[in-house]
């Protein structure tokens, strides 16, 4: 039996005491015939009054409860696109907008979970195809050198620097991804410290000495005169900055310039720092998804070209998180690029 007419039921059983009882009572009290009906007549036509008014009063609630039956089984079905007018008394109003806020967190969280189990599906497929490439490659020239198929010095050293390029660039890989998973789920305890921001960008550059050696690139260098510092992670953020450094010189052609530059934000209390490049750029589609894990901009520079495994900048985002920073990328097709992240600066700083 639905709610309605429980109370429908309730109310008519009221009713028909309280009809009985004043009957009773009516008579008792002596009243002619014709007084004592008309009396009756008048109370039951209350009752029938009452019992009607009470039937419209209780048909928004039960409308109510219907809309919010019907919502809640297309939320068990897994729609959540569905809102509950806030209609009837102030409880039935307050639930309608308990349950929408309800389903627009069920909904948030499974979105949140579908994205996750993407990228986990996605995590484990990229991550199995860096591994298998080096791996199978590693393989190939050790059978090689066991069967004695080379047998010239030179050739022979070809091999072992293959092998031994391969084995680095997996060490890179695990690296990579352990920095990652720890930086995710914060294990490591951030050392927040007062950093000058130039000695910052410059040790950044000498841990790069050899490979802009190797690039000829120059380098452009750009810090305030009242820089100040930064209070950072020294060692998380020179991570960061050498990831944005190496990502610029892949890309940097040989002879262009590689820009370093450090600036107050558009908020004081923090310091943004970037690298730009004189490279190829990036096209719109690619800047929205470029600091997501194993996502490379021009994937055949990626995996066949043993360029990196997609994971140098989702470190750096990572990285800018922890310190409550943000990151970002402009860049035009043809036009370079230019990476940045802020991190704060110190009360020091902040008070000039």
């Amino acid at each position: 039996m639905k709610l309605r007419s429980h109370l429908l039921l309730a109310n008519g059983a009221s009713i028909a005491l309280i009809l009985v009882s004043v009957s009773i009572i009516y008579r008792r009290m002596l009243l002619s015939w014709d007084g004592y009906l008309l009396v009756v007549s008048a109370t039951i036509g209350a009752a029938a009054v009452s019992l009607l008014v009470h039937a419209l009063l209780t048909r928004p609630l039960a409308k109510g409860l219907e809309v919010l039956t019907a919502e809640t089984r297309r939320v068990a079905n897994g729609d959540f696109n569905g809102v509950v007018p806030c209609i009837g008394p102030r409880e039935f109003r307050q639930l309608a907008a308990q349950f929408n806020q309800m389903a627009d967190r069920l909904h948030r969280m499974f979105k949140q979970l579908r994205a996750s189990e993407t990228a986990r599906s996605e995590l484990i497929a990229n991550v199995s195809h860096d591994l298998r490439t080096p791996m199978a490659s590693i393989q190939a020239f050790v059978e090689a050198l066991q069967d004695d198929v080379v047998r010239d010095p030179a050739s022979f050293e070809r091999y072992l620097h293959t092998i031994r390029h391969e084995t680095k660039r997996l060490g890179v890989l695990i690296d990579d991804l352990f920095e990652l998973s720890r930086l995710e789920a914060g294990d490591r305890r951030m050392n927040r410290q007062r950093v000058a921001v130039d000695t910052l960008l410059l040790e950044a550059l000498e841990s790069q000495y050899l490979l802009l050696r190797e690039k000829r690139v120059a380098i452009d260098v750009r810090i305030p005169d009242r820089a100040g510092a930064v209070w950072i992670d020294p060692f998380d953020i020179k991570r960061a900055l050498v990831n944005l450094l190496q990502n610029a010189l892949r890309y940097a052609p040989e002879g262009s310039t590689v820009r370093l530059e450090a600036a107050a934000s558009e908020d004081e209390g923090w310091m943004a720092l970037s690298i730009a490049d004189e490279g190829p750029g990036l096209p719109e589609a690619d800047k929205e998804r470029v600091f997501e894990r194993f996502y490379r901009a021009d994937p055949s520079r990626g995996r066949s070209g043993g360029e990196g495994a997609g994971l140098g900048l989702a470190i750096v985002k990572s990285i800018a998180h922890r310190h409550g920073g943000v990151v970002g990328v402009e860049s035009e097709p043809g036009k370079g690029s230019r990476f940045w992240l802020t991190v704060p600066r110190t009360e020091s700083d902040r008070n000039r």
